[in-house]
């Protein structure tokens, strides 16, 4: 349904800002490089990946993690193929994906493939991308699956605190292998007290850019 779909308005004519939740979709100062400290670094990646790595995500927006990912493993060389499944509430249209993945030349070659597949789930050569559209808060229960590694990327827990919930948190966590990681740019106080009463033993750190600080979390 149309109002199912992300409503955006463009800031500097190439960030894409939701117009719901008043939060641009990627770091106005380099959303490539922001991604890989939060996602990349907070998961311990590329040293973790193997054969069959599982990632999951709340948020799948423009697509930027699961292409900084993708990127990532094959730089690594690792054998064999992983997944990548993300819960989605308002997907993107493909033209304003595409628009918003122009300013990353570095993924250029990988976010074509994402565009040409409709950006959504596709099976590529190497990974296997789900893309679960619907509340986070029933079709992350409703979920069959486990990940070794979280991103939690909603928009801001102040302007979208459904997706930072406690009842979601422990949703993440009966959905995460033993000794699995998450990772997020906020460290919001009730975030991080979420996911500690899901299991997961948190560690604030340095955020990118102008935030001071984001949170890892381990399993057990």
């Amino acid at each position: 349904m149309q109002d199912q779909r992300a409503d955006l308005e463009w800031r500097e004519g190439r960030v894409p800002v939701s117009v719901r939740f008043d939060d641009p979709y990627f770091s106005l100062d380099n959303g490539l490089a922001e991604t890989r400290h939060v996602f990349l670094d907070g998961n311990d990646l590329p040293a973790r990946f193997v054969d069959g790595f599982h990632i999951a995500e709340l948020g799948f927006g423009t697509g930027l993690n699961f292409l900084t990912t993708w990127a990532a493993w094959r730089e690594a060389g690792v054998a064999g193929r992983f997944h990548f499944t993300s819960f989605e509430a308002f997907p993107m249209e493909l033209h304003a994906m595409e628009k918003a993945l122009a300013a990353f030349p570095e993924v250029a070659q990988l976010a074509a493939q994402l565009v040409a597949a409709g950006g959504g789930s596709a099976e590529f050569e190497d990974v296997t991308l789900t893309v679960i559209e619907g509340d986070a808060r029933q079709t992350l229960a409703a979920w069959d699956g486990n990940a070794d590694a979280w991103c939690l990327d909603g928009f801001s827990p102040a302007k979208n605190p459904e997706l930072w919930g406690a009842d979601l948190m422990a949703e993440v966590a009966r959905h995460t292998v033993p000794a699995g990681t998450v990772a997020t740019y906020t460290a919001a106080g009730f975030v991080r007290r979420g996911l500690e009463e899901a299991g997961f033993t948190v560690t604030r750190v340095p955020g990118f850019g102008r935030k001071r600080h984001m949170t890892r979390g381990v399993l057990g």
